[in-house]
């Protein structure tokens, strides 16, 4: 499924969108890929988004990223804007 999204194309959306300005450590690709497989997953919670990537350790290097706490991903849901995402969904439907 990641293979649909250009890494370059990601890049461009996040600098459009200034998604890392004030980030520290959790890079948009690590929050874009948690929320995706959360998504994919069919799960209802952040507690188990973070126990289902942590339950993959080989397959999180090769998505290009590390385990995440919930923690983490709370924070990033509440003070990074959403546009992002709203970019990436309006390419992949065009």
């Amino acid at each position: 499924m990641l293979q649909l999204f250009s890494r370059y194309e990601f890049a461009k959306a996040v600098k459009e969108t200034k998604t890392e300005r004030h980030s520290r450590g959790f890079s948009s690709w690590s929050h874009f890929v948690s929320m995706l497989f959360g998504q994919l997953a069919g799960q209802d919670s952040l507690r188990g988004i973070e126990a289902g990537l942590a339950s993959q350790p080989r397959a999180l290097y090769h998505f290009g990223i590390k385990p995440v706490r919930r923690s983490t991903l709370a924070y990033a849901n509440a003070h990074r804007t959403h546009e992002l995402f709203k970019k990436i969904f309006d390419r992949m439907l065009s």
